[in-house]
């Protein structure tokens, strides 16, 4: 009997990709002849006619099969849904827009034949504007940082999972977080190969500024110790702060006997100290609700309905 390779790939927003994306990948049947092919697409909320292209292929294609979620979850939780659905012995992950090159899955497939459980697309170059690369440089370079000093310089999206390793993923329910991340804390040893991230051909990108910096945060506070310990670490810059200050209006009172002005010490000292304490209850805060999240056991996602193949899991 065959084996089984399935691809996971979220969509939203993605109907003028999907026309060009669909053909592309079940083109790999001809390049891996020896497997049987499973794409799983899960549209996750898209408003435009993206679940209508997929439903009309799902219907001609038996190797597709269509995860609908109920609403916008956000990338992470479509592909847990996705990797949730898929039955291959080796599970590749894309993006919808094949930035990355799909017909490196091959290779992909030869080194986890080898024995490789974990392969990775590691983008040496990305065709994209130098403000998205600075962009993207610093969240990447914040996960090497203080999370895994070994994690891809320029991140990933593009993999190749073991049925080890996806069954590994499963298992994890965790919200807030953020699955590439997540599947390079599992620690298996990952095999890289090259890409350039290519320019989108067609449609427009749905991975905003605010869309960034909610994805980092919840990076940061699911993986690194960072927040909890900035506050820590600004309670002794605060400390030392005061003290050099007090050791100053000790010395001009000493030296010069002038006591400096009171109003406007009281009024910098107050507004810095009160400052440092929102900011330091708003990281405190950002715990709490994750802690709320998990105590809800509220499921990552929902799906709404599965179209295609047989006996699917839910």
């Amino acid at each position: 009997m065959p084996k089984t390779f399935s691809i996971v790939v979220p969509v939203f927003q993605n109907e003028a990709n999907l026309p060009d994306t669909i053909p592309a990948l079940l083109g790999l049947e001809r390049a891996l002849p020896q497997y049987r092919m499973e794409l799983v697409f899960v549209d996750d909320g898209s408003r435009d006619r993206s679940l209508d292209i997929l439903t009309d292929y799902a219907q001609r294609h038996s190797e597709i099969v269509v995860v609908k979620l109920a609403r916008n979850f956000g990338q992470t939780p479509a592909i847990q849904a996705g990797l949730r659905q898929a039955t291959g012995d080796c599970v590749g992950i894309i993006s919808a827009d094949l930035q990355e090159p799909h017909e490196l899955f091959v290779e992909m497939i030869k080194h986890w034949e080898g024995g490789a459980k974990f392969v990775l697309g590691e983008r040496h170059e990305r065709a994209e504007s130098r403000w998205h690369q600075r962009a993207s440089g610093i969240y990447w370079n914040l996960v090497r940082r203080f999370a895994f000093p070994e994690f891809p310089n320029m991140g990933y999206d593009f993999c190749l999972l073991d049925r080890q390793v996806v069954d590994d993923i499963n298992r994890i329910n965790e919200k807030n977080s953020s699955i590439f991340v997540l599947i390079y804390w599992l620690g298996y040893r990952a095999v890289r190969l090259p890409i350039t991230r290519t320019l989108r051909a067609k449609g427009t990108s749905q991975w905003h500024l605010w869309s960034k910096v909610s994805f980092t945060v919840d990076t940061l506070v699911g993986f690194t110790y960072l927040p909890a310990r900035f506050i820590i670490v600004m309670s002794f810059a605060m400390a030392a702060l005061c003290v050099g200050y007090l050791g100053i209006v000790l010395a001009r009172w000493y030296h010069l006997h002038a006591a400096p002005p009171g109003w406007w010490t009281v009024v910098v000292l107050t507004t810095l100290l009160g400052s440092m304490t929102l900011f330091g209850l708003g990281i405190l805060s950002e715990y709490l609700l994750r802690i709320l999240d998990e105590a809800r056991k509220r499921p990552p996602y929902v799906v709404e309905q599965v179209v295609g193949g047989t006996e699917r899991k839910t």
